[in-house]
């Protein structure tokens, strides 16, 4: 079978991302400050103390072999797709198409869960400066609109909005962690962290799903593919750097909290964090930097936010550009703007979908933290790890029913694949055991929650035999490809 023709010719995204301006955009769909102030809390005091830092060390590892697969792949998927282009040239239209309602899913979830916890972060801002305390869905729709204009115009505007926030929040858990280090913290440098007896605790599950909960959007690279400049090394570049990046960054900090605190303290001062009795992050800032950088690194839990909202409207709109090229979804969703080259229309239907789920959420009276965020990062988190898993999974069947591509090629193409598949299997049943801590919500919610990745994926799979994506690469590209490209492993 073929694509089904479409009305008007397609339309590529254009632009001159370099390495850097996609690795800004994936670190700060990361949102690092808010996983510092957020996830890393959590991890410490639900899950093995001391030894949380290693939970993300782990975390990135894991991220990292299996981006060994999906680079040395990259060369042979020449579209924006990120996840569903991988999956489909593996595995398969159907597959294919059930990844990307998968994506979209998931992405759309973590962006509305992010836009409830920049509502509450808002108002307690605000309060916290002598403002009056108004409903949190105010700020998250605000926020949204602000977001809508910069998506619907070019890429290049979003990419320098997002370097400055990034930059600054980066700059500022920096500062925190050297000072922290060079004072030598609340009781020495905290060599607990590297004790067996710390790190292999019945709780180091739950560091590590924290973690990935922190990295979800690092694959987002490959979806800049048409707006980068020589995509061929510049995405795989920006996919190793931002692992690399976000889990040194995420694994030294938590590092420092703990220093900083001290290692016999940290369960329990981070308990009371999340008892909201203090706020590790905040609190630790005031003893070693001062009063002042307190409320800078606050102003800055902002900014990282909305960093974070606008990576992930970006890379919605984007994978609808996709779709709708492909004619999945409705040929609208393909054009392009004529001046600002953006995906202007999907990036308006994205902003109405946001919407509405937001709308429907605070309707029902939900907590913008545990009502929220905690059930759409959970909704998020099993959605990525499937995604992640099955794009493995793909790479393997995609360099084994072609086996000249091989050459050169082992360890990228087999061998880190397998280990990938292994260590994504055992992340998606750490998530799924853990399930509970994420959402905030009871077994039967969780279980409920938890199902939605996995209905999306079987509902495009149904799809896929109506609306067959494009299964093999072009041959001419591979040719090209092989020939022209450098080993990725």
């Amino acid at each position: 079978m073929t694509v089904n023709p479409i009305a008007e010719p397609r339309q590529r995204l254009d632009g001159q991302l370099g390495t850097g301006s996609i690795v800004f955009m994936v670190i700060a769909a990361a949102a690092p400050l808010t996983v510092i102030g957020g996830n890393v809390p959590i991890a410490i005091g639900t899950g093995n103390g001391a030894g949380a830092p290693i939970g993300f060390a782990l975390a990135a590892v894991i991220l990292l072999v299996f981006s060994v697969g999906f680079v040395t792949m990259t060369p042979f998927v020449r579209e924006a797709g990120a996840f569903f282009s991988y999956v489909t040239a593996g595995l398969g239209s159907r597959l294919g198409l059930g990844s990307a309602f998968t994506a979209l899913v998931a992405y759309t979830a973590i962006q509305v869960g992010v836009y409830g916890y920049m509502g509450w972060a808002l108002d307690d801002l605000v309060t916290f400066f002598g403002g009056p305390s108004l409903p949190w869905w105010l700020y998250s729709f605000a926020t949204m609109a602000i977001v809508a204009v910069l998506g619907y115009r070019h890429i290049d505007l979003s990419a320098k909005v997002l370097g400055i926030a990034l930059t600054l929040e980066i700059l500022v858990v920096v500062v925190l962690d050297v000072v922290i280090f060079a004072t030598g913290g609340a009781d020495g440098i905290a060599v607990e962290t590297f004790d067996p007896a710390n790190i292999f605790t019945g709780g180091i599950g739950v560091a590590v799903l924290f973690a990935l909960t922190g990295f979800i959007g690092f694959e987002a690279t490959a979806v800049f593919r048409d707006e980068a400049r020589t995509p061929e090394r510049t995405i795989p570049r920006a996919t190793y750097l931002a692992v690399i990046i976000i889990g040194v960054f995420y694994a030294i900090s938590c590092w420092a909290l703990v220093t900083g605190i001290g290692a016999g303290n940290a369960v329990a001062v981070a308990q009371q964090t999340l008892a909201g009795e203090g706020n590790l992050l905040l609190d630790t800032t005031t003893t070693y930097l001062g009063p002042i950088m307190r409320d800078v690194v606050q102003v800055l839990l902002i900014t990282s936010l909305f960093a974070c909202v606008l990576s992930f409207h970006n890379v919605i709109a984007r994978y609808q550009f996709t779709l709708a090229q492909k004619s999945v979804l409705p040929a609208r969703l393909g054009r392009r703007h004529p001046a600002h080259h953006s995906p202007s229309t999907s990036s308006i239907v994205q902003t109405v979908t946001a919407a509405i789920v937001l709308a429907a959420l605070a309707l029902a009276g939900l907590d913008p933290l545990v009502g929220v965020f905690g059930s759409m990062a959970g909704v998020a988190t099993v959605g990525m790890v499937l995604l992640m898993l099955t794009t493995s999974i793909a790479v393997l069947v995609f360099f084994a029913r072609r086996p000249e591509l091989v050459a050169g090629r082992a360890w990228g193409a087999r061998v880190f694949p397998i280990l990938a598949v292994v260590g994504l299997a055992f992340a998606l049943w750490l998530v799924l055991s853990n399930f509970t801590l994420v959402t905030g919500g009871s077994v039967a919610v969780s279980v409920v929650l938890a199902l939605i990745p996995v209905v999306a994926m079987l509902v495009g799979i149904v799809m896929g035999k109506r609306f067959p994506l494009d299964a093999e690469p072009d041959g001419a590209t591979t040719a090209a490809a092989s020939a022209e490209q450098p080993t990725a492993s």
